[in-house]
């Protein structure tokens, strides 16, 4: 157990940050897998960028890794590609 009431508060606050990751990733994979189940180009070209804008904020806070984060945008964009009308 932690002695001082700064190590106290530091797991409270990583317990609270650990949610707030883990919501924000499953909300970003959700997003991407609604993407790719898509079959309208239209469609998709609608959802693409705040999709793109999700991954680029988890790679921002360090919650995945920044190379991740162009890997899937780059899938996604040549899958956007092979979609038809």
């Amino acid at each position: 157990m932690a002695n001082h009431k700064s190590a106290l508060k530091r797991i409270r606050r990583n317990e609270s940050v650990k949610i707030s990751n883990k919501i924000q990733h499953k909300s970003t994979r959700n997003a991407i897998k609604k993407l790719k189940d898509l079959k309208s180009k239209k469609a998709a070209n609608k959802l693409f960028p705040s999709v793109v804008s999700m991954l680029d904020k988890l790679a921002k806070k360090n919650i995945i890794h920044s190379n991740k984060s162009s890997n899937l945008k780059s899938k996604l964009s040549k899958h956007i590609a092979t979609l038809k009308k």
